[in-house]
């Protein structure tokens, strides 16, 4: 099924990308339908593309994808091929060895991804990351949190590099030179949202990977962005959501993973904070609660990972942990408290409450929000 050259140095020929290409332009045709005709009618790939219209149909294709394998967008496939033959430019067939395996168990996986960069990350044991687009100073914390975490322990970690929580987490995995892949709901010429342009820069970079499903100049389309979620989460072993309401994008992943038997976890938040609410919705239906790093890779343990700096992240968090003991941080909670009131509670003048929140703040454990201080976590 699907034979095509299989000699070691080398990769499918021009014309068999172009066959791809073809058929991943048709409209509604799966892999699974594929697989159908291939093997009801012993045929290869090739022999689809000698086929008149009659055959085809008679193999099962519909009159408009019999048209369109017939008739395709000459344009659109030589700007394909043109990209496809750019430095550390991949087209990944689901026959290639490239193609993330985990992502093709799935109930509708892409006949075809579009990659840029380390194209050997994604058959690695990836964890998606997502979230809200607005998320709080709490949930922006977790995000780095968790990615740096998880990215130490070995992880890649998979989001859609789109504003908030899933920025974040790459961004989080770039500080700890880590390695990410970003599934985008464009083309990979039309990074989207520009704003990340540079980050998409520094993740190819970092030896990280672009993704997507879509033609290279494919704009953004909203009925793109769902589609998109359910390839983060297929390549992903489990998905983490931090902080999302109830009708939001991180849900459908969520969603997806549920539906691609997939592990899910979620972090709790403020029972008030409508942002939490998606997460405890999740968590009543069985997600798992997550609290730690070691909350997730616990379910892991049969995996081989590539810890990272494992030492070092040690001796950080040991000297994070020491330095989150005083009175002082003891004084401010995990939701907005007031100066005056922290400045009651650690008995100190205010001059040197100040000064000592500003180096807190430049640690990274805690935050000035509107109305006083935010603490961060001791994670």
């Amino acid at each position: 099924m699907y034979q095509q050259n299989t000699a070691k140095h080398l990769g499918p020929s021009e014309e068999e990308n172009r066959q791809w290409l073809v058929l991943a332009q048709l409209p509604r045709f799966s892999v699974a339908k594929l697989r159908v005709i291939v093997q009801k009618y012993d045929i290869q790939i090739a022999d689809l593309f000698v086929a008149d219209s009659k055959q085809l149909t008679a193999y099962g294709f519909s009159e408009a994808q019999a048209q369109q394998l017939l008739r395709p967008n000459e344009q659109q496939l030589d700007k394909c091929m043109l990209w496809s033959e750019q430095n550390h430019h991949s087209l990944l067939n689901i026959t290639s060895t490239h193609y993330p395996k985990v992502l093709l168990q799935t109930a509708r996986p892409p006949i075809l991804l579009y990659c840029c960069g380390n194209k050997d990350l994604l058959n690695t044991h990836q964890i998606a990351i997502v979230g809200s687009r607005n998320p709080s100073a709490a949930g922006k914390q977790n995000a780095k949190y968790f990615a740096q975490g998880l990215s130490t322990s070995g992880w890649t970690i998979t989001s859609g590099l789109a504003l908030g929580i899933d920025g974040l987490a790459h961004e989080g995995v770039l500080q700890a030179l880590g390695k990410t892949i970003a599934v985008l709901g464009t083309g990979l010429s039309n990074i989207y949202p520009k704003r990340h342009v540079n980050m998409a820069s520094r993740i190819l970079e970092q030896n990280g990977a672009l993704v997507s499903e879509f033609y290279p100049d494919a704009p953004a389309k909203p009925e793109n962005f769902p589609r998109r979620n359910r390839i983060i989460s297929g390549m992903s072993l489990g998905t983490l959501v931090i902080e999302a309401a109830i009708k939001s994008g991180s849900l459908i992943t969520a969603r997806y993973a549920l539906e691609q038997n997939r592990d899910v976890f979620a972090v709790p938040g403020n029972i008030h904070n409508v942002l939490s609410k998606g997460c405890h919705y999740l968590i009543k239906q069985g997600a798992k609660l997550v609290e730690c790093v070691s909350d997730i890779s616990d379910e892991y343990q049969h995996l081989t990972l590539n810890f990272l700096n494992t030492q070092q992240n040690e001796l950080q968090k040991s000297a994070r942990q020491s330095l989150a003991s005083d009175k002082l941080l003891d004084s401010v909670d995990f939701e907005t408290t007031p100066l005056d009131i922290v400045v009651e509670r650690c008995g100190m003048p205010v001059a040197e409450v100040m000064s000592q929140l500003l180096e807190y703040e430049l640690r990274g454990l805690v935050t000035a929000v509107p109305g006083g201080y935010l603490k961060l976590g001791e994670k």
